[in-house]
């Protein structure tokens, strides 16, 4: 009866391998398909506004225990394959789990990955410009620094947000006002950011923020220097959306806030851009970007400067672990990795006017 049960368990890791690998096959092929695409597409804009409307309401992020409750999931599995008794039943739920998953996340999220660049829908598409990138640099320079004394400062003259509610609504008011050419999709009006549960955790990855495919929540971390939540926010919420690469959902967030009525988000994506653009520069002329460092206002060097204290502050081994995670992520979708981020410099030159 034994050597039956082990046999039983034998096929059914095997039929799951199968499944897994012919799933790695398939989305790939999916994935070199218009039409396939197209029709991910349409999936997401049906499914996304159900899964913020079923998800939305709770006071607190549903995705984030789902993620723990995996985790544990995970582990005591994990726990169990070591045990010779328990193993091979162990592998064969490892592989059931892996399987639901990865289908899941494909179907929900993964092949957007594969849509059509936003930089194919503007109207020039040339390389980045060195010297348009300075003008466009002084002139977000003078952006903030005239935005910088309408908003509010803590008791050290550090920027900070008073009304994160009202934030978050001029993000999703600011949805509808995007150029229908770049994008056409639906904005649902639906206000589900969450603070993250592993805001903690965070501080030390690098991560600012992140997009649960399962749940539709808007993560960021409530821990942040106020400077990077609001454009952190819409850079998310552009994922709700339906952008899935990360420096599309960087330009359409600063499509969001550029012309935002709301102080907060719009100073907040001026620096963002501002910032961009110096570190865009710098490789080429460092002694231009000192001299805009230099030309900073007052306050706008306070904020650099508890950015940079938060950023020293939180260094080590986890900011480097999920600095080379996350670059193999976004090289496995067609993006180009975290080290560079020149695509949000390329579309945002080819959509600024000169």
């Amino acid at each position: 009866m034994e050597v039956t049960n082990t046999t039983k368990i034998q096929y059914k890791k095997r039929f799951w391998a199968g499944v897994l690998l012919a799933q790695f096959l398939l989305f790939y092929a999916f994935s070199k398909l218009k039409i396939m695409i197209a029709f991910f597409e349409g999936f997401f804009e049906w499914q996304k506004k159900i899964h913020q409307l079923l998800f939305s309401w709770i006071p607190f992020s549903f995705g984030d225990l789902i993620y723990i409750l995996l985790g544990i999931f995970l582990l005591y599995t994990l726990i169990l394959c070591f045990k010779k008794k328990s193993r091979k039943k162990a592998i064969l739920k490892l592989l059931m789990a892996i399987n639901i998953f990865y289908f899941v996340y494909q179907i929900c999220w993964g092949m957007l990955y594969f849509q059509t660049p936003v930089i194919k829908k503007l109207s020039s598409q040339k390389e980045p410009e060195m010297a348009k990138a300075k003008v466009l640099a002084l002139l977000y320079l003078e952006k903030c620094k005239a935005t910088r004394p309408s908003v509010r400062e803590d008791k050290n003259g550090i920027f900070i947000i008073t009304d994160l509610n009202a934030v978050q609504n001029e993000i999703l008011r600011q949805q509808t006002q995007l150029p229908k050419y770049i994008s056409g999709k639906e904005a649902p009006q639906i206000n589900a950011f969450k603070p993250s549960l592993f805001k903690s955790v965070m501080n030390f990855t690098g991560i600012l923020g992140y997009y649960n495919p399962f749940t539709a929540e808007a993560q960021y971390n409530a821990e942040l220097p106020h400077t990077l939540i609001p454009f952190t926010s819409a850079h998310e919420s552009s994922h709700q959306l339906g952008f899935a690469r990360e420096q599309e959902a960087n330009f359409i967030g600063y499509l969001i806030g550029i012309n935002s009525k709301n102080n907060d988000l719009r100073y907040s994506t001026e620096y963002f851009t501002l910032k961009s653009l110096l570190r865009f520069i710098v490789e080429e002329d460092p002694e231009f970007v000192k001299n805009i460092l230099k030309e900073y206002s007052p306050a706008m060097k306070r904020d650099r400067m508890y950015e940079r204290n938060f950023v020293f502050r939180h260094q080590g081994l986890l900011d480097d672990f999920f600095g080379f995670t996350n670059n193999l992520f976004l090289k496995s979708n067609q993006q180009e990795g975290a080290v560079t981020y020149s695509y949000f410099i390329d579309l945002l030159l080819n959509y600024e006017k000169p």
